[in-house]
């Protein structure tokens, strides 16, 4: 885990595109240097590693590299590299624990490197690479993607190709400092970059298939092939990180870069993609994007445990208060509280943007603990309580901003929600068609009596073979059809229409509800149940046994009622109940709808 402390903005580099041109002549104090790595220590992070500006510059290095070794944490450096290629620097620094260098080199020759850095540094930085490479180090090579270098990216992987432990980043230039002051310049297009970044890879992997290789700041539907070579600071195991001047640390964010709802909001790739540039979308939009329709989504996420918070009885703060509320993402992190005892859980997920899951989390409060021993929790009354934001929290200064205290519901919100469907299933009268009827029979102690009175006549229809041949050995009341929605015929129509927890799976929703409409005969009753997104919280042993398990994903989306709301009004569907996600129930949404009485012409 590790903390990143500017030590200032000061550079022996003059680079075109430095994020911190406006301020090169802002350097910290030692002292404040010094005091930060002793918080790190605190906050429980494993590694420092210190960047600027350009951290090896300043005097003080390899004295702060000793006291981070001192407080038994690793160092790291994100540097221009110059000084690296001087034998006996790197030395030192390996003695005090130097485990992680994050170098940067903007092209395979002096002629472009130079270019971009505005000085006669390519000697320097390349051959810092003969003095680190082969020292067991995590050793990363940056190059920033400009107009400048974009056609030049093979230089770059041939020159790196004799240091096989490095793996070379290619970056997206960030709209900031110069390369917000030089955009015209320096700003290629990000489809035509992203192309060039894709074949440079696949060039060194022809070449040399172990060659290393990541990217950040492209959009993933943009690296066809690559998208699990996407890196940032998340990934590179980073927590937080602290500027000159900044009195703690703060979690790191994405909040420069943004999803365009318009091409976004249904990608596969949502939930691993940085999106564009705020200042890129601003100036060319979201055109160039290509999002993946169609690729399935997992519908929860692990928060697993860190570390139990201590807590002291004659002390009437809060534990999070206590140990200060800037250094936890807001999102990422979460504080448990069980009567007197604290613990701290983390989500690194990729598969949930960092927007999505401040929604699950604050907006929606679906979180779980997990009492279960499964790797995935088929009983959610059973297997799961609910966690809710803590009393404690009303009322405090920094409760929009803090990452929150949470503690046990007192409420079984699953089985209160679930009894508002039990009740409209039990009174269903005529011919019912259940679309994805699944094999689990949630429902039957209700339907099956129904069928045996002659009060309905059931038809399920799924379309997993494995669930099919088990619904049709153990539940013989069931006309059973193996379909899918969108391959089944609307000859026949009925009176009831359910699609209970299916409406996630179908792939397009607009479509989806076109279709369970036109299977309702005139003034039928479509019924729609499914779940939000959730987050589970987890101990070590429970997350490593659910990422091991057999679940797979399902779920093209996790639609909320509000994604059903306006294309059923839009088809002139009467809504006769709503029961949408709360902070206070469950993750199950449920809505009901009367069909137009008279057909349609064209059905």
């Amino acid at each position: 885990m590790k903390a990143l402390i500017k030590v200032g903005y000061g550079c022996n580099d003059h680079c075109t595109f430095c994020h911190t041109l406006e301020v090169r002549h802002i350097d910290g104090t030692a002292a404040e240097v010094s005091r930060k790595i002793a918080r790190a220590r605190a906050l429980g992070h494993t590694m420092v590693v210190l960047s600027g500006g350009e951290p090896t510059i300043r005097p003080e290095l390899v004295r702060w590299a000793g006291e981070v070794a001192a407080l038994g944490m690793d160092f790291g450096l994100v540097t221009n590299g110059r000084l690296l290629s001087y034998p006996d620097v790197v030395a030192q620094l390996l003695a005090r624990r130097l485990r992680y260098v994050y170098l940067s080199l903007h092209g395979g020759s002096a002629t472009i490197h130079n270019r971009l850095v505005r000085t006669d540094a390519f000697a320097q930085s390349y051959g810092a690479l003969a003095e680190l490479s082969g020292r067991g180090l995590d050793l990363k090579v940056n190059c920033v993607v400009t107009l400048q270098n974009v056609d030049h990216l093979r230089e770059l992987v041939d020159a790196l190709r004799p240091y096989p432990d490095v793996t070379l980043k290619f970056s997206m230039v960030e709209p900031k400092g110069g390369g917000k002051a030089l955009f015209a310049s320096l700003m290629p297009r990000v489809a035509d970059a992203a192309a060039k970044v894709v074949d440079a890879i696949d060039y060194g992997l022809a070449q040399a298939p172990a060659q290393r290789f990541a990217h950040g700041g492209f959009p993933l539907c943009l690296m066809p092939g690559h998208e699990a070579r996407y890196a940032d600071l998340r990934t590179d195991q980073y927590w937080s990180m602290t500027e000159i001047g900044e009195p703690d640390f703060f979690p790191v964010d994405d909040r420069n870069k943004l999803q365009p709802d318009e091409k976004c909001r249904d990608c596969a790739l949502r939930g691993g993609c940085p999106g564009l540039y705020r200042g890129y979308h601003e100036a060319f939009g979201a055109a160039e994007l290509r999002p993946r329709t169609g690729g399935l989504r997992a519908n929860s996420f692990n928060y697993t445990f860190e570390a139990k918070v201590r807590t002291s009885p004659d002390d009437a703060r809060c534990p999070i208060e206590r140990v200060g509320p800037a250094p936890w993402d807001r999102g990422r992190h979460l504080f448990v509280a069980n009567g007197p005892h604290v613990a701290r859980f983390r989500a690194d997920t990729r598969d949930f943007s960092d927007e999505e899951i401040v929604a699950i989390k604050h907006d929606r409060e679906q979180l779980y603990l997990d009492v279960s021993d499964k790797p995935a929790p088929d009983d959610f009354a059973t297997d799961l309580v609910k966690l809710m934001r803590s009393p404690r929290c009303a009322g405090c200064t920094a409760h929009d901003g803090c990452t929150g205290l949470y503690g046990p519901a007192a409420d079984e919100v699953f089985e209160r929600d679930d009894a508002l469907v039990r009740d409209w299933l039990g009174a269903l009268r005529g011919d019912v068609l259940d679309v994805g009827c699944g094999a689990g029979g949630r429902y039957d102690a209700i339907l099956a009596p129904l069928v045996a009175r002659g009060a309905i006549r059931y038809v399920g229809v799924e379309p997993d073979l494995g669930h099919a041949e088990v619904i049709a050995r153990t539940r013989p009341w069931i006309e059973l059809r193996r379909s899918t929605l969108e391959e089944l015929g609307t000859v026949e129509r009925f009176d009831h229409v359910l699609a209970l927890r299916s409406w996630n799976h179908f792939a397009d929703r607009q479509d989806a509800l076109g279709k369970l409409v036109a299977l309702c005969r005139p003034g039928g009753v479509l019924t729609i149940v499914d779940n939000v997104a959730f987050g589970l919280v987890r101990t070590r042993a429970q997350s490593a046994r659910a990422e091991a398990g057999p679940a797979r994903f399902e779920h093209y989306r996790n639609d909320d009622v509000d994604a059903v709301l306006p294309l059923a009004a839009a088809m002139g569907l009467e809504r006769l109940a709503l029961h949408p996600v709360t902070r206070t129930s469950s993750n199950q949404w449920a809505v009901r709808y009367r069909t137009p009485r008279v057909a349609s012409a064209s059905a």
